[in-house]
Order: C-alpha cells, then sequence, then structure tokens
C-alpha cells in the first residue's frame, strides 16, 4: 500500500524552520527569495512534499527544527528589538546569543525595557502577535508628573491616539510612590500604545517597564539576562484559540 506524504505550505514550513514569520515567509516568496529545489518559487499558497523537496531562502537550504526555542528576555533600555542593526546599534542578539536562528515576539522600543520573548517558532509568535487572542501586556509606569485618579480613570477607559479609541485597560496608581509611579495592563499591541496613552494626557514618561507577557514575567531575571520559558510557561500560551 503506497502512503502518500502529507503536503504543507511552503510559507508553514519557513516558518517552521525558524526562518521568519508565516507573514515575512509570504513576502519572501513574493520577493523571489525562495526556491523549490532549482526553481524560484513566487506562488502564494503553494505546497511542499517537506520529505522530498528541498527549499532555499536566498541560496542557503533550510530544514525544519527538531525542537522549538522559547525565550524569555529581560531587554535593557537602548538596546534595539531587531535581529539586525544597519547602524550598528546593540541589539537583542547582542545578549542573547544561542546557536538557533530566533527572532523577537512583537517589539519594545528602544527606551522601554522588561520581557521581551523570542523563538524559533514562526506559527507560535503569529499567534501571539494575532490582535484576536488579546494577550495581556502589562507595564509599570514611571512618570515625571503625579497622576490624578481621575486621569487614571480615563485612561482605564480608553483614550483617542492616532484617531482611534484604545480598548479598556486597567490602571493603578501604585501606593507610596507620590503618584509618579503607575501600573496599566493592556490588551493590544498597538506601535508604542502605552507611551501614547499617556502622553495624550501630557504626562510625560520617565521611565517604561513592561514587567510581564500574559503569564511571563521577568522575576528573577537582571536587565540583560534571559532563560528559556518554562513548560508550563509555553503551556499558558497553547491554551489560546487557535494555538
Amino acid at each position: 500500500m503506497r502512503i502518500e506524504m502529507k503536503l504543507v505550505r511552503l510559507n508553514k514550513f519557513i516558518a517552521d524552520c525558524g526562518v521568519a514569520s508565516r507573514r515575512k515567509a509570504d513576502t519572501l516568496i513574493e520577493e523571489g527569495r525562495v526556491k523549490v529545489n532549482d526553481k524560484i518559487t513566487s506562488e502564494l499558497g503553494f505546497k511542499i512534499n517537506p520529505t522530498r523537496d528541498k527549499v532555499f531562502v536566498d541560496g542557503k537550504q533550510i530544514a525544519k527544527l527538531d525542537k522549538p526555542v522559547y525565550i524569555v528576555f529581560n531587554k535593557p533600555k537602548d538596546c534595539i528589538t531587531t535581529t539586525k542593526d544597519e547602524k550598528g546599534r546593540t541589539s537583542v542578539l547582542d545578549y542573547v546569543k544561542v546557536r538557533d536562528r530566533i527572532y523577537p515576539i512583537g517589539r519594545l522600543d528602544r527606551d522601554t525595557t522588561g520581557v521581551l520573548l523570542l523563538t524559533t517558532d514562526g506559527e507560535f509568535a503569529n499567534h501571539l502577535m494575532h490582535p484576536k487572542h488579546q494577550i495581556k501586556k502589562s507595564y509599570k509606569v514611571t512618570l515625571a508628573e503625579p497622576m490624578t485618579p481621575q486621569i487614571a480613570a480615563l485612561l482605564s477607559k480608553g483614550v483617542k491616539i492616532s484617531g482611534r479609541q484604545t480598548e479598556a485597560a486597567e490602571v493603578i496608581i501604585i501606593p507610596g510612590t507620590k503618584n509618579k509611579e503607575v501600573g496599566i495592563i493592556i490588551h493590544e499591541g498597538r506601535n508604542r500604545q502605552v507611551r501614547r496613552m499617556f502622553e495624550a494626557q501630557n504626562y510625560e514618561i520617565k521611565k517604561l517597564e513592561r514587567i510581564a507577557y500574559g503569564d511571563v514575567s521577568i522575576e528573577g531575571l537582571k536587565r540583560g539576562e534571559w532563560r528559556y520559558m518554562t513548560k508550563k510557561e509555553i503551556e499558558s500560551f497553547y491554551k489560546l484559540e487557535g494555538l
């Protein structure tokens, strides 16, 4: 009896190899940077036989990783959340040195510190970044001026940034800080969202730290240190619908 090998989408195979997310893989395919065997393949949705076909990205053959890697990193200030920087600035890979090809799940701007997740698993990263999952992201904000309860209540209901209302957030003024330290939990992933929310209320942020991404925190990690995520932490994300 002949057994047919299940075909997989080319973009999924590229993501499973830790090269890029599915979305980025589609871009690589459209740009003609991907070959299947000896032929450039620019067709989105193209399927391959992973046991028979050879896939090349930018001329280098890629292979599926035996075991995905999941990392939590306590990002320092002035560290760029990219794997490469044309200006030669310090990036996450200057701190997180592993043999596998990893990339960040989402971004933190240069001045923001704290939890950053990295992985070789493109499918996993794609799901975590998808807006429908609304993964909570917890921040500690240090302000130049005291926060009033009225503005805290306003932020929790959502404010307009770039003409669009943010979703409801949890905002807590931290006791014993003269109202200058605030905890905020958001469930969106808009660019520089926390900074822009406070700036919209004319508050200057002195320090911004992400203290947790979902259930993963920086507890036990000094700035610039990293560790592999625990099985429990990984499983907490796999409870999400569709992952």
